[in-house]
């Protein structure tokens, strides 16, 4: 083996560990050199301080012992869901000979880590169970002898069941033994390490793989989330700069235009912050490089009038616009409500057209093929002004004579892939309008990290009711009871109702039906539910599904007289249609649905919503379902109904939603709860991620100081190419996927 001093940044990791744990490192993180395994950082630390013998533990504050595993018992929990791992430890300190109980909940790793004769450091607070010490829950670091537990920081790393977090700081520690200032030069210049009080970066990776104390550590981690904010900086501002050296045409707009027209027959006056985002997005088109604007609003805040105010300026520049929305229902949803608002100035062309209007066509992939192709070609022509459709746009067949504005609608449904093919079809650059009610945690990453200009709507429009939402928990017999009687009441009243449910059907629905959603058995009242299944009630039953609930309440004498539809995503186009027709038409009184209805539904009558099983939303969709009652100047109410016991986890994002209908408020607990996600890259979830260690909400300022920098270099003589070391730094953190998303801007 080589001498670990010429362990560098690029040295094959079997140089340094061995050929065995360096195929378990490259299975389970696909790491291959020795850089790769020092950004590989602790999660935390075990503040080891002065360990504490275990007859000596005071009740009720934090210790840390050092402890030999005597015994461990797993055993099913009575009262709630899940296993109950109980272990037994005796003191392995001196002559100390005290023992002490831990417990975990659902703890399947530590069974395995904890075996009898295993020595390890454990961290808690000191509590009482049945007249005995103990500690729930405690964090812990396996030790192959007490003497291992020195006065110093334990580094906990990600790890897996085949490379658990003691593996990887023995690794770890044969690396670090080759970092020195000559073998991990710094790509940082002097001058901003200066100015950001950063150490260099072989004590910055000292020091956060081996701390002194736990400041030390988080005060090392400071510096890699600004190389983290910095490398992405340096990124999208050189797509920024690519992207304003695109040529896009001005799409100035008229004086005497169906823009003009459109806004006089306006039966309403535009709200402060439709005519602001207006003048912004306006202010973007008459510029001679492509927009790349997100429209943020709340459910109900006239995004749409917003977006055609874009489109109509557009359109009089002699250009044509796309909407691109991600179902068939909100393609036909929008494709409605812009031909109702244009009324005769979208029927150019036609004989109760305007001869100065424009065309606005559908395109969606279940029309027929001959209507299909007359739209086609109006729009290859260029008499179509406005085509609005879901993912058939994308086909190559859909050529535009000029499209000079692209508008995504629920922008998060798309990937950025597909965003670029509709952007494609321009000659040049077109412009791009995106908009959300709820940004996902890309977009607000995207969004902080400054990639897009934003226009927030923050105000209702006049007639808009708010929402009240509400967490009923259906363990609780008087929630059972008041639910369905709120929504008999809301039908009496002459509104109408949404009742969503997360499934359609499962091919054994026999087997998956529980007694907490019976079949149709006659009962009046929704206490014949039962009660959940599952080990004390905890459990619940199982997610409520359309096709059951649809049989069950119409079965109910309840809703004796009550007209009520279902729709879901199985049923072909012409009973969707159907179905949304007769809900629109107020012939449905209650809507048994899925997530089909999540966006562009508009019902003015619509006043109740009951989400069964809410915990199995995210928040973007609760916030999203939710918005779609109250839309006609009635008040709303949502009713977010879970069997989950009280203390859950997934309570408090339920009452996070109940709280607020700010959409970034709830992005941010979004983003908290899933990560960003890949910030440049196609990815949307928040399970696979560029950002190492960086985190957008809680590092904004380290973001923000990294942006100003970022700009400086970039807009220096020279530019990047100008620092050599960064540039390099930039181009080994993006890789070719993401650089490709960077060129295509």
């Amino acid at each position: 083996m080589p001498d670990s001093t010429s362990f560098g940044p690029d040295t094959p990791l079997r140089n340094a560990v061995g050929d065995k744990p360096a195929a378990a490192l490259a299975k389970a993180f696909s790491y291959a050199t020795c850089g790769d395994l020092l950004h590989h950082f602790p999660r935390r630390y075990l503040d080891v301080g002065e360990l504490t013998r275990i007859d000596e533990l005071p009740f009720g504050e934090a210790v840390t012992i050092v402890a030999r595993v005597v015994s461990s018992e797993q055993r099913r929990m009575q009262r709630r869901k899940g296993m109950l791992l109980q272990v037994s430890v005796e003191d392995e300190l001196g002559d100390a000979h005290g023992r002490l109980t831990m417990t975990f909940f659902n703890g399947y790793k530590a069974a395995k880590d904890l075996a009898p004769g295993t020595v390890a450091m454990f961290s808690g607070k000191v509590g009482v169970y049945r007249q005995s010490l103990q500690l729930a829950q405690p964090e812990y670091a396996l030790l192959d002898t007490a003497d291992e537990a020195e006065p110093r920081p334990i580094p906990i790393y990600p790890a897996t069941a085949v490379v658990p977090s003691q593996a990887i700081r023995a690794m770890m520690d044969l690396v670090l033994a080759g970092v020195t200032a000559e073998a991990y030069p710094d790509p940082l210049p002097g001058s901003l390490r200066s100015r950001h009080q950063l150490p260099g970066m072989a004590r910055a990776l000292h020091a956060v793989h081996a701390p002194e104390t736990v400041a030390h550590g988080e005060a090392a981690k400071r510096r890699f989330r600004y190389d983290e904010a910095l490398v992405l900086q340096l990124a999208l501002a050189e797509r920024r700069a690519h992207r304003f050296r695109q040529p896009a045409m001005a799409r100035v707009g008229g004086v005497d235009g169906i823009l003009n027209r459109f806004e006089e027959s306006l039966p309403f006056t535009l709200t402060e912050g439709q005519v602001t985002a207006g003048l912004e997005i306006s202010a973007d088109l008459a510029r001679d490089r492509p927009m790349n604007r997100l429209l943020q609003g709340e459910v109900g805040s006239g995004k749409t009038v917003v977006a055609l105010r874009a489109m109509l300026q557009v359109i009089d520049s002699g250009a044509q616009t796309a909407l691109m929305a991600p179902t068939e229902v909100l393609a036909q949803q929008h494709y409605a409500s812009i031909s109702r608002m244009l009324g005769a100035l979208g029927r150019g062309g036609q004989l109760d057209g305007d001869p100065d209007g424009t065309r606005v066509d559908l395109l969606t992939g279940s029309m027929p093929a001959a209507r299909r192709k007359e739209v086609l070609l109006r729009v290859a022509s260029g008499q179509t002004g406005i085509v609005i459709g879901t993912h058939a746009l994308l086909s190559e067949n859909v050529i535009f004579a000029e499209l000079g504005l692209v508008v995504v609608d629920e922008q998060h449904r798309f990937g950025v892939e597909q965003r670029d093919t509709l952007r494609a079809k321009g000659k040049l650059q077109p412009h791009m309008l995106v908009m959300t009610a709820t940004p996902i945690p890309r977009t607000v990453a995207i969004t902080a990290f400054g990639d897009l200009e934003i226009s927030s709507l923050a105000e209702l429009p006049a007639g808009r009711a708010p929402i009240s939402t509400y967490v009923a928990n259906l363990n609780d017999e008087r929630y059972r009871n008041r639910l369905f009687a709120m929504m008999r009441e809301e039908a009496d009243k002459g509104h109408q109702v949404y009742l969503v449910c997360p499934r359609i059907t499962e091919q054994a629905a026999e087997e998956d039906m529980d007694p907490a959603w019976p079949e149709d058995d006659g009962s009046t009242l929704p206490g014949a539910w039962g009660e959940p299944s599952g080990a004390g009630g905890a459990s619940g039953p199982s997610k409520a599904t359309v096709e059951q609930m649809y049989r069950h309440i119409t079965g109910l004498d309840l809703f004796a007289g009550v007209r009520i539809g279902m729709l879901h995503g199985r049923m072909s186009g012409e009973e969707k249609a159907e179905a949304m027709s007769g809900f629109e038409s107020g012939e449905t009184q209650i809507l048994v649905s899925t997530t089909v209805i999540e966006v562009g539904v508009d019902v003015a009558n619509a006043t109740a919503m009951v989400i069964l099983d809410a915990e199995s939303f995210g928040v973007s969709q609760l916030h999203q379902l939710r918005g779609r009652v109250g839309r006609g100047g009635l008040p709303g109410t949502c009713l977010l109904a879970t069997w989950l016991p009280a203390g859950h986890p997934a309570l408090k994002r339920l009452q996070a939603v109940a709280a607020t209908t700010d959409g970034f408020t709830l992005a941010e607990l979004d983003l908290a709860d899933r990560r960003e996600g890949d910030v440049l890259g196609s990815r949307q979830s928040g399970g696979q991620n560029t950002l190492k260690i960086l985190r957008v909400v809680r590092d904004r300022k380290i973001i923000e100081a990294a942006r100003t920098d970022a700009e400086e270099i970039v807009d220096s003589l020279g530019g990047l190419a100008a620092y050599p070391d960064l540039r390099q730094m930039v181009h080994d953190w993006v890789d070719d996927d993401m650089q490709a998303f960077l060129e295509r801007g």
